[in-house]
């Protein structure tokens, strides 16, 4: 609606309600309880603790994609919505979906507000139905304390900006709306912008920006598309809710996809590859994100250049997915809790180059325990009995060998030694981690382990001992070629041959 034509919209409807009033004071009617209708949407802040009158709530359907919330608030004009009482809802991908939550201040107005089902906006009509307190909570309540603080500093305009590089800082963010020619200044300076960040820390490519003034908002939306670096930001007007809304998203750690998870049965008892994971609270580890799917130890290597010489012996680990696939990362150990400081400092956000790609690595400095909980979904992994009465050698010492000794080994060379964990029955809607499999040769084969030995509760007796097929050819080990005779080793115990089920090709060099 042009602003001609809004103004004339706007004084015939007080011109026809100066005549039904002028009606209703001739016919005697006493004006007592004078109610004041909010012309403008204010701002407020919810919390998931919060209480909301289920009987005050609406759903607006079929909302043009770029409404903002002043513009759901006009569309109920002559109705008070309460303070941060318009939560735009966004799909799966952070995007609005034309959907909104309007809360109203009574039920009186909440049901004057549902006549105006199928009423337009521009050329769209607009559905309008009953929604619950819970649904208002799930989309505008928040539960972080630093969205909190960043609401709370009374901002006239809040922006969103969408597509930032990973590695943007909030000096850059300052500089990008105060250059160029509509220069405008972001309030409280570093403080005035949030960056959104998944739980682990990672970052998201999302922003919100406070601005003190209104005239602001122009300014700073006409910045869209403008660069950062190379990259070309997106700048919408946001709300409370919104950041309320798309922070909870963040922090959520959702179940991977069905269609991701390993086609074994996960059992109550699963077995990881324990004996050589490091152990133990010294930082002497770094941990790489984002390495290329192609990369090998070599590349990693080259990429560390002089600090790669800190490494101990077998001390690089590759990571793979339960899929038996690269997941992008790897862990290193070091020499020094020292060595794995400055190499985390000096290699973070350092660009590896492989072939024509060019990827920015993440380097972070952790102990053994870290990497232990990364490689077993999050889960403890208390020692065996056994192991608890025994003392634990250095498993990852300099210079060592990580082949199993011979003369001690209770499992075939091409076994990992079971260390099981008790997990308790889970309940419904939980999910266990899939496993994650890594191979700690150094340098590592092309490929990884495509299985693992699982064990169950204790059942019958085995029968007796079959052979095995060699999943790993001894010339790769630097083992002895295996015995021809059919006789068992005295020192090995036999494999359930259901167990071979897990692993069905041998893996070559």
């Amino acid at each position: 609606m042009k602003p001609e034509s809004e103004n004339e919209f706007y004084k015939k409807e007080a011109k026809d309600m100066v005549n039904i009033v002028q009606r209703l004071v001739i016919e005697g009617h006493r004006f007592e309880l004078i109610e004041t209708v909010n012309l403008v949407l204010e701002p407020g802040i919810l919390s998931k603790d919060d209480e909301i009158d289920p009987n005050c709530v609406v759903r607006a359907r079929g909302l043009p994609w770029q409404s903002s919330d002043q513009d759901i608030a006009k569309f109920f004009r002559g109705l008070n919505v309460a303070k941060g009482g318009v939560a735009l809802c966004l799909s799966s991908l952070g995007r609005r979906n034309g959907e909104a939550l309007v809360r109203f201040v009574s039920q009186e107005h909440r049901d004057i507000a549902l006549k105006r089902h199928k009423h337009h906006i521009g050329p769209r009509y607009i559905e309008v139905y009953r929604a619950s307190g819970e649904d208002f909570l799930s989309v505008a309540g928040g539960s972080s304390c630093e969205a909190l603080a960043f609401l709370s500093r009374g901002a006239a305009v809040i922006v969103r900006m969408r597509g930032l590089p990973y590695d943007c800082t909030a000096q850059q963010v300052l500089d990008f709306f105060s250059s160029g020619d509509n220069a405008c200044n972001v309030m409280d300076g570093v403080d005035g912008v949030l960056f959104v960040r998944k739980a682990d820390g990672r970052a998201t490519g999302d922003a919100f920006v406070l601005f003190g003034e209104e005239a602001d908002a122009p300014k700073a939306l006409a910045k869209h598309r403008e660069v950062i670096g190379s990259r070309y930001i997106e700048l919408f007007r946001s709300t409370t809710a919104e950041v309320q809304q798309v922070l909870n998203r963040s922090l959520m750690l959702d179940p991977p996809p069905a269609s991701q998870l390993p086609t074994i049965p996960i059992p109550s008892y699963p077995l990881l590859p324990q004996h050589v994971i490091t152990s133990g609270t010294r930082k002497d580890c770094v941990r790489l994100r984002g390495l290329p799917y192609e990369a090998q130890v070599e590349h990693i290597l080259d990429f560390l250049g002089d600090y790669a010489k800190n490494i101990v012996y077998q001390g690089v680990h590759m990571v793979y997915n339960a899929q038996g696939q690269p997941s992008g990362e790897a862990f290193i150990q070091m020499d020094s809790e020292q060595s794995a400081y400055v190499t985390a400092q000096q290699k973070h956000h350092r660009y590896m180059i492989f072939g024509k790609k060019q990827r920015y690595i993440e380097v972070f400095q952790c102990s053994g325990e870290d990497m232990n909980l990364v490689l077993t979904g999050g889960l403890p992994t208390p020692a065996s009995p056994a192991k608890a009465a025994a003392p634990t050698p250095a498993l990852l010492s300099t210079g060592g060998s990580m082949l199993p000794n011979p003369a001690t080994m209770k499992f075939p060379p091409n076994a990992y030694a079971p260390i099981p964990f008790a997990t308790a029955p889970l309940p419904p809607g939980q999910y266990l981690h899939a496993p994650i499999f890594y191979w700690p040769l150094y340098p590592s084969p092309p490929v990884s382990p495509t299985g693992y030995y699982m064990q169950g509760p204790p059942g019958p007796p085995l029968g007796p001992p079959q052979q095995q097929p060699q999943l790993i050819q001894a010339d790769c080990m630097g083992l002895a070629p295996p015995l021809t005779t059919a006789a068992p080793l005295p020192n090995l115990q036999p494999i359930d041959a259901r167990l071979l089920e897990i692993t069905p090709r041998p893996i070559s060099c």
